[in-house]
């Protein structure tokens, strides 16, 4: 006779970027086990692959492409399948940075992190009097690729992750989509731009939706307290 299955719970969440509804299920044994392996690599790489491997796994709801999401619905996803798989509550170390050395723990509870949305975002950019340009959010494998390959981030890098986010070039008449042209058109364009153009591009980057939460922490050594801003994946992986 062959052993019972066990059923697994769903819940709901929205993603942060659509506004969808979708239904998730917790994490299993061995799905955990790949998470562990991967943080105990310490390698962020790794960690990245991983969630991103255990996240199709758990998302139930059909047509959702873990690859197209946005980096801060992956990280906000996976922190809400991971509390409802090993706990509400993670344990994290940090930095009192009244001396920059000082560790204390924290325990943090994951349902209080939440996607924060700057007010000054915005995904199109004005150009000059008549273009105008909308940017699409970075996915993981476009994040992954620019922040934890070998090596420093050089200009060729920027160059790709930003032209790998123009969703469109447009105008009043005229629209271009970034998907129907090569890779190497969209690396000229950007190149094309001038520096006032190219730091309105920065700015959206800077202000995009990230995960954060601020912890107060007091220094046991100095008694000073002092709050630390947490942001991304990385600082809440316990």
């Amino acid at each position: 006779m062959p052993l019972p299955k066990i059923s697994t719970p769903t819940y709901e969440l929205v993603i942060p970027s659509s506004k969808k509804k979708i239904k998730f299920r917790p994490f299993l044994v061995k799905e955990e086990k790949i998470l562990i392996l991967a943080m105990e690599s310490n390698d962020p790489k790794q960690i990245a692959i991983a969630v991103k491997d255990v996240l199709k796994a758990c998302i139930l709801t059909r047509g959702i492409k873990v690859e197209s999401l946005a980096t801060f619905d992956i990280e906000y996803l996976f922190l809400n399948v991971r509390g409802k798989s090993v706990g509400e509550e993670v344990e994290v170390t940090i930095t009192c940075p009244d001396d920059n050395e000082t560790q204390v723990p924290s325990t943090i509870n994951l349902d209080d992190i939440k996607v924060q949305i700057n007010d000054k975002h915005n995904a199109d950019i004005k150009l000059d009097d008549e273009y105008s340009m909308r940017m699409k959010y970075p996915s993981m494998d476009e994040f992954i690729k620019t922040n934890f390959q070998s090596g420093d981030i050089n200009v060729d890098d920027t160059f790709k992750l930003i032209s790998s986010c123009i969703e469109q070039v447009y105008s009043e008449e005229e629209s271009w989509a970034g998907s129907d042209c090569t890779p190497k058109e969209l690396n000229d364009f950007v190149g094309s731009l001038n520096s006032k153009q190219f730091k309105d591009i920065e700015t959206f980057f800077e202000t995009m939706p990230k995960l954060s939460h601020k912890v107060k922490v007091t220094n046991p050594n100095t008694n000073v307290e002092s709050e630390v801003v947490l942001e991304g994946l990385q600082s809440f992986f316990g």
